[in-house]
């Protein structure tokens, strides 16, 4: 029910297409009730009064009515047709726009166990099925229960008698419906659900193709993706096979009907009871009391598909943000000054298991701070509490003096510029990849960004300058291209404070001193925190922290901690043998 409620809720946006769409169909219901009666009235004209004049007459009126009724019939399938195709994909795309800005606000912690094809799968193939679903499921459900009820009707008002006993078999094809619903809407749903899986591998594949490549595991991950699709193609037919289980046995149950209309219709002809021309009328309705149970077989086949996928659209719905913008949070206007403070901070990912434990720091306006530490210490974990990508989970978090949690969303992001240690681009142009930064930047502009990020030089001698198509993932360039890009990307969008996560990790030693220049540059007047673990690249910084065991283990000035000679000391003399041994 929550599955229905969810594609209703969506479809109230199209209330006027689904209005005509419900009305062309009762218009259609009666005219379609009315073929059999101007036949049985054909019938009675020409077999209980004598041909003469007035009876070509009546059968001239009669071909006419008929003519008019088909042109209606197809103005009104027309109707019908193309107001419920207008709404069903129009309920589509506004789920699955929903979705997506749903996902979108999702925290990361999310996305932390969750592949991409499996959230491709949920937004694009689910989704399409609600087509089905408005389209043409639901208006044939509407419109075979109203051809029943008038073909009924109809029946009674010739022979109550045999009207009756023609629904005998009815009761029974509900109690099939009953069963068959309860045994296909879980097999509707594993099928998504492995059609979901198959996505989800397909996607990592063809994303990896490099690694597949190097490694030699074309004909594993070939194995690996036909089971995939074995498994997908298992739980299909399973599916198909309970609807092939479930049709006959409504056309059979369906049908007894038309042994008990052919034997005691006969006798009450037979007897003078009911006329021929009621009889032959009787079984063009009976078609058309039949035809609809079976249609409704049908539709609920493919109502039980739909509302397996709305389940599980409606169960990514249900998933909650775990960082929630509050109600009365606060707007930023202009720029902060870069104040920063973490006061008794820590967090985990899985409870138990502390990533960092009681931290306190407090980052001055337009400082530059290193954190430093072995791997998997927590740095790039504590930055991205800043932008709040994730909350402590005890104490807090503040810019300029104010909770980040008391602020909106996206006005603090506007604050921030980062450059990951793990660079994405997207499919497009250097143009649009730098602009990604600020989209109302000047030409003018982004040359300057790609300057400071020493990248102009090299963007100017690809094939099409920054006109240039990069591939998805930028995988026409190399790492320390698509590394200057992201620098490029966090000038351009000219934030008061600046994150550096491993900046100039994929950039060779030349490369990498012109980007600290020029960074150098652009810290003036802005907070800058960078993660690095080249440490003579944080040698003048205004406050090294070193983070070890969840805590913060030292702080202090580069000479300071070389002078201390504890970890930092340790980690600086072992890269400097490293460097020695280098050259």
């Amino acid at each position: 029910m929550k599955a229905f409620n969810l594609v209703l809720r969506f479809a109230r946006n199209y209330t006027p297409q689904l209005v005509v769409t419900v009305i062309s169909m009762i218009l259609l219901v009666g005219v379609q009730l009315l073929i059999p009666w101007v036949i049985r009235s054909l019938i009675g004209a020409v077999t209980e009064q004598p041909l003469d004049s007035s009876t070509m007459t009546h059968v001239t009126r009669l071909t006419i009515i008929t003519a008019v009724a088909l042109v209606v019939k197809g103005v009104l399938q027309f109707l019908r047709s193309y107001m419920a195709h207008i709404a069903g994909w129009g309920v589509v795309a506004d789920v699955r726009r929903h979705l997506y800005q749903h996902v979108q606000r999702l925290s990361l912690r999310f996305y932390e166990d969750k592949q991409t094809g499996q959230m491709m799968s949920r937004i694009v193939n689910d989704t399409d099925l609600f087509e089905m679903l408005i389209a043409h499921a639901v208006p044939d459900v509407i419109v075979n229960v109203l051809t029943f009820v008038g073909v009924s009707a109809m029946l009674m008002a010739m022979n109550w008698k045999l009207g009756l006993l023609s629904l005998i078999p009815i009761p029974f094809v509900v109690l099939v419906m009953r069963g068959y619903a309860k045994k296909v809407r879980p097999a509707f749903r594993k099928r998504q659900e492995k059609l979901g899986q198959l996505n989800a591998q397909l996607n990592d594949n063809i994303s990896g193709i490099r690694e597949i490549k190097a490694f030699t595991r074309e004909e594993a991950e070939a194995q690996r993706i036909s089971l995939g699709i074995d498994n997908y193609r298992r739980s299909l037919l399973y599916a198909l096979k309970m609807m092939a289980i479930f049709q006959p046995l409504v056309d059979f149950t369906s049908s007894l009907g038309m042994l008990v209309v052919i034997y005691f219709g006969g006798m009450l002809v037979n007897g003078g009871a009911l006329p021929v021309a009621d009889l032959v009328a009787f079984f063009l309705y009976l078609e058309q009391l039949y035809h609809p149970i079976r249609a409704l077989s049908d539709a609920w086949e493919r109502i039980q598909e739909s509302l397996a996928s709305a389940d599980r659209v409606d169960e990514l719905l249900r998933e909650a943000p775990e960082v929630k913008e509050r109600a009365d949070a606060i707007q930023i206007d202009g720029r902060v000054r870069g104040e920063i403070v973490f006061d008794n901070v820590s967090f985990y990912y899985n409870e138990g298991d502390m990533v960092l434990e009681n931290i306190c720091l407090e980052i001055g306006a337009g400082q530059m701070v290193a954190l430093v530490g072995p791997t998997g210490v927590g740095k790039s974990t504590l930055v991205s509490l800043i932008p709040r990508f994730y909350d402590p989970v005890s104490g807090s978090v503040r810019l300029d003096g104010i909770d980040t949690r008391d602020l909106k969303l996206e006005s603090l992001r506007q604050q921030i510029s980062i450059v990951l240690q793990d660079v994405f681009l997207f499919h497009g142009t250097v143009r649009e990849n730098i602009q990604f930064g600020n989209p109302e930047a000047c030409e003018a502009d982004i040359i300057r960004a790609a300057q400071i990020a020493n990248a102009h030089d090299f963007i100017c001698d690809l094939p099409d300058g920054y006109d240039t198509i990069i591939g998805e993932r930028g995988i026409k360039l190399s790492g320390g291209q698509k590394q200057r890009l992201s620098i490029a990307r966090a000038v351009l969008k000219d934030a008061p404070v600046l994150i550096l996560d491993e900046a100039t990790s994929s950039v060779d030693t030349e490369t990498e001193l012109l980007i600290q220049e020029a960074l150098e540059r652009l810290m003036k007047g802005r907070t800058t925190i960078i993660i690095a673990h080249r440490l003579s690249t944080v040698r003048n910084a205004d406050q090294i922290v070193v983070l070890e065991n969840a805590r913060i283990a030292e702080r202090g000035t580069h000479q300071e901690l070389v002078e201390q000679r504890r970890l930092y000391y340790r980690l600086y003399t072992a890269q400097r043998k490293l460097q020695r041994l280098a050259v």
